[in-house]
């Protein structure tokens, strides 16, 4: 070894265990630590297929330049059953589709307040029988009407949603008002309190919001908030503080000259002024607009939408149309309110995870440190998390930045294929619901999907490569 000569100083580059790395570098030699992990088990063929698609690179280079051109504006507030067609009986509900059968407890108690709300029972808890039978009511998911609904996500004809419309090119997407924390329906609470806040959301705040967009400047711009509010410390899932005030900042002076009785706009306010998640439900429908536009692009591997219904976690592709993808509910990891702990909980549960899905909520963590507090974990583990997802996405977002990363776009635009290469799996910030139906709110905490989705999705898209490759051939 000693005759023959090196034209360069040695250099080594290790991929795998730190020790090898260590040892090296004890004697003086430069190295180079790669990351790398193995493919997540039985995906190694797919990602061949897929990595070799012709169509992937230009799809996801138009899936996510048409995500990132979306402008979400607030153009309206009305009664589902002006908005979606809801009849008496029909409900929308939160996650991929499920039949009472198998809805956890959190769904069902929002189901069976929805259907005292709808005057369908008199009492929320003579709702079983009807929604076991199935003969006069019927639900389905929020996605599959240009919806999002946080937690339950349940949407009945009498709930008044914000309209949020593209400009360009005239998309709209749709989500209910934000009731608060604590003993709340999309947590699936349903006792007098609840549904009676209920029903003063849908006799005035409701309408007064609609007088309020109606008589405005001009349309308040939802997208440009979420710009602003990341950097003021919010992430736009759990932390929405900023975004709730620059809200009723575009909205405040229409509300007070809308000719409104004083009382209701003061009401109003103080309920908007004390409910730092209000802004979550306007956050929602303009991640999913942006989302939407992707959809529907072949050959595309990014994810367009992940949700929960509290017993299925369910992921959408661009490339696969309207076809759901799941697994189990995962059990966040988190703090808990009160005497409630683990055994308290339910399952992870929502549409809000369409933030992470857009690059903010878990994935903006660095910028909302404060998030910690209320979620758990660490500054350093938020500012870690945010490095990590760029790892399984397409690119960044150059109007969602994070002032603490000089900067940086948000991560954007979750890929199938770069999630099953690493095995890293998308992180989200979430709160946490009883998993008996009536109790509420437990806590909040961090969660991700179950692993076995993605293979899933994987497969789809493998599926579809070849086949349009044996079409051609």
């Amino acid at each position: 070894m000693s005759s023959i000569g090196l034209s360069t100083p040695p250099h080594v580059v290790n991929v795998g265990a730190d020790l090898l790395a260590e040892t090296v570098a004890g004697q003086a030699v430069p190295v180079t630590n790669v990351d790398w992990r193995p493919p997540m088990p039985g995906t190694e063929a797919d990602l061949a297929t897929v990595a070799l698609d012709p169509l992937r690179r230009d799809a996801n280079a138009r899936a996510l330049a048409a995500v990132l051109d979306v402008r979400a504006r607030l153009v309206d507030v009305a009664p589902a059953s002006e908005l979606l067609g809801l009849e008496r009986g029909q409900f929308l509900h939160a996650g991929p589709p499920i039949d009472w059968a198998r809805a956890a407890g959190p769904l069902r108690g929002a189901l069976m307040g929805a259907a005292a709300l709808e005057g369908l029972v008199s009492d929320p808890e003579d709702a079983v029988a009807l929604f076991e039978s199935g003969s006069s009511v019927s639900f389905e998911p929020c996605h599959h009407r240009s919806a999002v609904g946080p937690m339950a996500g349940v949407v009945s004809p009498s709930m008044w949603m914000w309209v949020l419309e593209d400009d360009a090119s005239g998309r709209r997407t749709y989500c209910t008002l934000n009731e608060g924390l604590g003993k709340v329906l999309r947590y699936g609470a349903y006792g007098p309190e609840v549904l009676e806040r209920l029903r003063w959301m849908t006799d005035v705040l409701g309408p007064l919001f609609k007088t309020a967009v109606q008589e405005a400047a001009e349309p308040v711009d939802v997208t440009g908030i979420l710009t602003q509010m990341l950097q003021m410390g919010d992430e736009a899932h759990n932390r929405n503080r900023a975004g709730t005030l620059m809200l009723l900042r575009d909205l405040g002076p229409s509300m007070v000259t809308s000719g409104a009785a004083p009382t209701d706009v003061a009401e109003a306010l103080r309920f908007v002024g004390g409910n730092d998640h209000f802004f979550l439900n306007l956050a929602m429908p303009a991640c999913k607009l942006a989302l939407d536009a992707a959809r529907g692009s072949d050959g595309s591997t990014m994810v367009v939408a992940m949700a929960r219904n509290g017993t299925d976690f369910g992921i959408q592709t661009a490339g696969t149309g309207d076809e759901w993808f799941t697994g189990p509910a995962q059990l966040a990891d988190g703090l808990y309110l009160g005497d409630y702990g683990p055994d308290d909980a339910n399952p992870d549960i929502g549409d809000s995870a369409i933030t992470e899905t857009a690059g903010i909520g878990g994935f903006a963590m660095a910028t909302a440190p404060a998030i910690v507090r209320f979620v758990g974990g660490s500054v350093p583990d938020a500012l870690a998390t945010t490095r990590r997802m760029h790892e399984i996405t397409l690119g960044e977002n150059p109007r969602w930045t994070i002032p603490i990363l000089e900067f940086q776009g948000t991560p954007t635009g979750i890929d199938v294929t770069k999630v099953c290469r690493t095995g890293i799996l998308p992180q989200i910030n979430t709160g946490m619901a009883g998993k008996v139906a009536g109790v509420g709110q437990v806590g909040a905490g961090l969660v991700t999907p179950p692993a076995e989705i993605f293979p899933k999705a994987l497969a789809a898209l493998a599926r579809r490569t070849r086949a349009r490759a044996s079409a051609q051939g």
